[in-house]
């Protein structure tokens, strides 16, 4: 009995409600906009320009799991306009209402399973078509083009430009799209061994690939692979693995005596910090060759000449640590475990991760740092 009253219970994971906010919103301003630009909220059976509400069920989809596969463009846009046209064709045909509903609804989820364009709300496109003779008789067929696929059209446009906006990604990413860095090799993360095709049957296999994506499969496999090597490193902690006698910078270090600091000590980071070491940011050598080509495009000079000249500038208006110091990325404390820091440098974007105790820094776990912590721990297990 325990286990029924359970499974009646939500089996969605927690989300923040940052998100839940985000989502939100991104609806608000999707059917806003489309409403106000594009489509009326008040029926229009001349031009047939007007908000339906099935929109609503698609706004979920496009604005809360823009990762799903039933949320993707030709899901939403194909999906809603074939549902559409069987909608039309069964109202048309069929005279009965229970009758013409339920065929309508049935023909609309063969027809898109068949197209790969499942979208669930396009069963209830096609439930309204079926529902509106009136409207069916004065639109025809052109009901299917206004309002459904234009409006649904103008929803994926908008949840695109709401992603990007917001730091998300829609469409979702293909598996054999390049890396983050812009090279054929897929990101680390995402190195599982396996093929597309492979992934696929895998999805085939256990009836997910209405649920899953291919790239988010791989993602979470490499995770959950990722996750798994820190369990085999045993319970390490960021303070046994991280470097401890730190050079740092303060605020106003030229970035002439930055780049000293990198030639001296070859290092690939340096902490910024303030009075008692209180953590301020970090700069890491890509932030001084990101500044010298960016100056070098501005003088029409070649990378070296533009990085000379960076450094030897005007002592009266110096470029200092805190022009080009990163605030945000990852951070960590003594206690944080390998399992976490592990995924914070596996993307290529993070090359180090400060630990922080009470807002000073404390050390800081690099890529070598972890690289010799798994080596370690790789000996010790063979031994």
């Amino acid at each position: 009995m325990t286990s029924l009253f359970r499974s009646l219970g939500p089996t969605v994971a927690r989300t923040s409600p940052v998100e839940a906010i985000r989502a939100g919103i991104g609806a608000l301003v999707g059917l806003g906009v489309t409403g106000a630009v594009l489509l009326s909220p008040v029926v229009d059976l001349t031009l047939g320009l007007y908000l339906i509400a099935p929109f609503g069920a698609s706004s979920v989809l496009l604005f809360a799991v823009p990762n799903s596969p039933l949320a993707q463009p030709w899901s939403a846009v194909v999906g809603n306009t074939l549902a559409a046209l069987v909608g039309v064709a069964v109202c048309l045909l069929i005279d009965d209402p229970i009758l013409r509903i339920a065929l309508a609804v049935g023909l609309a989820i063969t027809v898109t399973i068949l197209c790969r364009a499942v979208h669930p709300p396009a069963g209830a496109v096609a439930m309204t078509a079926a529902m509106s003779p009136e409207a069916v008789d004065r639109l025809g067929f052109w009901f299917a083009l206004t309002p459904v696929a234009a409006g649904t059209v103008a929803l994926v446009l908008l949840a695109a430009l709401y992603a990007r906006l917001t730091g998300r990604r829609y469409p979702f990413r293909q598996f054999e799209e390049p890396s983050s860095h812009g090279t054929a090799d897929v990101d680390p993360v995402e190195r599982i061994g396996l093929s597309e095709a492979e992934l696929t049957d895998l999805l085939d296999r256990y009836r997910q690939s209405f649920n899953l994506g291919v790239e988010d499969l791989a993602r979470l496999i490499g995770a959950a692979e990722l996750q798994a090597a820190s369990h085999r490193t045993g319970p390490l902690l960021a303070t046994d693995v991280m470097s401890r006698h730190l050079v740092t910078i303060d605020p106003d270090t030229p970035l002439s005596e930055v780049a000293d600091l990198f030639r001296r000590h070859r290092f690939t980071s340096l902490p910024v910090t303030g009075p008692e070491g209180r953590y301020l940011g970090v700069i890491f050598q890509i932030h001084l060759i990101t500044r010298a080509r960016e100056d070098a495009l501005r003088l029409h000079h070649g990378y070296l000449a533009a990085f000379r000249r960076l450094l030897d500038r005007d002592r009266a208006q110096p470029v200092c640590a805190v022009d080009i110091m990163s605030v945000a990325g990852p951070r960590a404390v003594p206690t944080t475990p390998m399992a976490v820091l592990l995924p914070m440098m596996a993307d290529g974007d993070v090359d180090a991760v400060p630990v922080l105790e009470r807002g000073r820094i404390v050390g800081i776990v690099t890529r070598t740092d972890l690289i010799a912590a798994l080596a370690r721990s790789s000996l010790q297990g063979n031994g």
